[in-house]
């Protein structure tokens, strides 16, 4: 039997029942993309909002593979990373990051990156960047086939030194090379501003330092901006003010979010982002992540529930939600852990979803 959207006319009973049997729902029923198909009596919950002045699409940037995976103490089989990708391409997500062309002294969960590139089967249509930090990095990563690269900028001198090895000056350097290389091969940039939103060394970021360095990086050649709250510190305020100082310098359509979920901030940071107008949101399937030079902080905000709350908007992101929360299960499985994914959760956990 093909897929099918579920309408109603198969008891819930027998939906959750299935869920919590076995874990996932049969094939019949994963053609529902919206929660509203599984509960029409939460339907008012998901209707389209009238004049919101919110965007119509959002575009959804998956970062598991990469940001993800990168602060998994256990290194992950190369196999299982190709599974991940491949099994994401099949979400409808657009953008897929794969892996970072860094030492593997630094990251070594990221040393099989010339395996990962070469073994992932590429749809039409999806984005595989990979992070280049130096022309090093980014000619090996089109050798090994990358048709797109980012660049790993910071807000802060201490944790440029400490992540990347360099100041926030001398950073901008090589991205230049990089970006002049790219733009003779054709090659799309995206920047990455981290600490965009605090620091786990300095603090407090003040908002015009990060404007500062978005501008350099979009003025040579960066199609996209993504601001990362690294630490995940952010909360709705300091969002606003941060994004009213980098949309001076850059125009809106250039920018994405990367939040960290921390402090439990992230969804309504997200929210405040795109009530603003930013139309590009990174996020990790299963809410996997980390990073190694900010000590505390936690995952990246969870696609599952990202899509979650943006289709509860009437936002279309094009990705079916219960292929990533399967995705999340068989990531998560491979690596004995628990999801961080709420929706996630309370979907597997008590086999329902709203």
């Amino acid at each position: 039997m093909g897929l099918q959207y579920w309408n109603g006319d198969t008891g819930l009973d027998s939906v959750f029942s299935a869920i919590q049997k076995t874990g996932h729902l049969q094939s019949s029923w994963q053609g529902c993309l919206h929660p509203s198909c599984l509960l029409p009596q939460y339907s008012f919950l998901f209707q389209e909002s009238q004049a919101s002045g919110l965007p119509e699409y959002i575009k959804i940037v998956e970062v598991g593979p990469r940001d993800g995976l990168q602060n998994e103490k256990v290194i992950v089989p190369t196999d299982i990373k190709i599974e991940l990708i491949n099994r994401l391409s099949k979400t409808g997500l657009p953008a897929i990051e794969v892996t970072s062309f860094v030492s593997s002294k630094w990251v070594p969960q990221m040393a099989d990156h010339k395996e990962v590139m070469r073994g992932i089967e590429r749809h039409p249509g999806v984005q595989y960047p990979v992070l280049t930090p130096n022309l090093q990095g980014f000619h090996s990563a089109i050798a090994a086939g990358a048709t797109e690269v980012s660049v790993f900028g910071a807000a802060s001198e201490s944790f440029s030194k400490m992540n990347i090895n360099c100041s926030i000056e001398e950073s901008i350097e090589k991205f230049e090379e990089i970006a002049k290389s790219a733009r003779n091969m054709d090659i799309p940039v995206r920047g990455y501003v981290s600490c965009a939103l605090g620091c786990p060394y300095e603090g407090n970021i003040i908002p015009a330092k990060v404007a500062e360095v978005s501008k350099r990086l979009y003025s040579m050649g960066c199609y996209e901006i993504s601001l990362g709250d690294t630490v995940g510190v952010g909360t709705p305020g300091s969002m606003k003010r941060m994004l009213e100082a980098v949309m001076k310098e850059i125009p809106l359509s250039a920018l994405a979010v990367h939040c960290h979920d921390t402090y439990g901030q992230a969804l309504a940071n997200i929210l405040t982002a795109i009530q603003m107008g930013v139309a590009v949101v990174d996020s990790s399937v299963a809410g996997l992540g980390g990073c190694p030079y900010a000590k505390g902080a936690t995952g990246n905000v969870a696609t599952e529930d990202v899509i979650y709350m943006l289709n509860g908007l009437g936002i279309n992101t094009g990705v079916n939600l219960y292929t990533v929360m399967e995705t999340g299960n068989f990531i998560c499985t491979a690596l004995n852990k628990k999801t961080n994914s709420k929706v996630a959760q309370a979907s597997f956990n008590t086999g329902t979803i709203h």
